[in-house]
């Protein structure tokens, strides 16, 4: 990328994050259908992105300083953002993934954004401007396009209610994440790793004592890795250094793109389709999401709420 500007570079560096977090769903998919057990698969992917970025981390002497200095209210907020986020938002969206494809699953998280701005709304008395309550009513209407006539078999009905549990809590994550961002006086990328591996730990704890573990094959464990390595440690501190040249506004808008990448490569390598109706659905839904965020902006060094 020598040929281009930083600002540029830094935006064509940020796509290629978004483009790998879209890759992910569909590595998540192929690795449920080899039998990986969900809760496990989540486990053992941020399980091993943390042992990575701590290692990183500690080699730095202002992080390590900065970890010894944090009080027990601090490592609580970082418990709380570690559970909420890692253990119970993650955990849903692989065992979502398990029963909608990846698409469906995809506009339910993306409204995670509206939701943000009504809890903002009661509890933060942060009223919305008229282009966000536009953007509500937009994609509201982009839902029902989506997802109306509603005739959902057992299975995908059950992975809807596992997909708006974690909606609610990425929604509940984000403002935590926010606080905790701005209460801790810590580097984003030592506040990621804490909070990550206290939630990776709880996941990995659930999964074994309720899915067990079984034998994996050397391509689950290659998925796994990748996943781990490429997908989560390289990506965020990718996206992390894009953020030092890119506005908050062009970084929602080129983690947007993920509403579009993620139905193409789902229907490019798993075979999910969709309709007209619903590809007409999920632009509605893509542009009024966009709206809402225009004011609620992504806070510098927040933990990604994408794959």
């Amino acid at each position: 990328m020598g040929g281009f500007s930083p600002h540029t570079r830094a935006a064509l560096q940020a796509l290629l994050v978004t483009f790998l977090w879209s890759t992910s769903w569909v590595i998540i998919k192929l690795g449920l259908r080899e039998s990986i057990p969900p809760l496990l698969f989540a486990g053992l992917r941020y399980g091993l992105a943390f042992v990575i970025l701590l290692a990183w981390v500690l080699r730095r002497t202002e992080h390590r300083a900065g970890l010894r200095a944090l009080s027990r209210r601090d490592w609580l907020a970082l418990a709380a953002l570690g559970l909420i986020y890692y253990t119970v938002t993650q955990g849903t969206q692989f065992l979502a993934l398990k029963y909608l494809p990846a698409a469906t699953l995809n506009l339910l998280l993306s409204f995670s954004a509206v939701l943000v701005a009504l809890l903002s709304l009661v509890l933060l008395r942060e009223k919305p401007a008229p282009l966000q309550w536009g953007g509500l009513g937009l994609s509201l209407l982009g839902a029902l396009v989506f997802f109306v006539p509603v005739a959902l078999p057992g299975d995908m009905l059950l992975g809807m209610g596992i997909g708006l549990v974690g909606v609610a809590t990425n929604a509940v994550s984000s403002l935590l994440g926010r606080s905790v961002n701005r209460q801790v006086k810590l580097a984003p990328v030592v506040i990621t790793v804490a909070s990550m591996g206290i939630g990776a730990a709880a996941l990995l704890a659930v999964a074994i004592t309720t899915e067990g573990f079984p034998p994996l094959r050397p391509e689950s464990w290659l998925m796994i890795g990748w996943l781990a390595v490429v997908n989560t440690a390289f990506a965020f501190t990718l996206w992390n250094v894009t953020l030092r040249t890119l506005s908050a506004l062009e970084s929602s808008i080129i983690n947007n793109a993920m509403m579009i990448q993620i139905p193409l490569l789902a229907w490019l390598f798993l075979g999910e389709g969709m309709t007209a109706k619903q590809v007409i659905g999920l632009a509605l839904a893509a542009l009024g999401i966009l709206a809402v965020q225009l004011r609620r902006l992504p806070v510098v060094g927040r933990v990604p709420v994408k794959s």
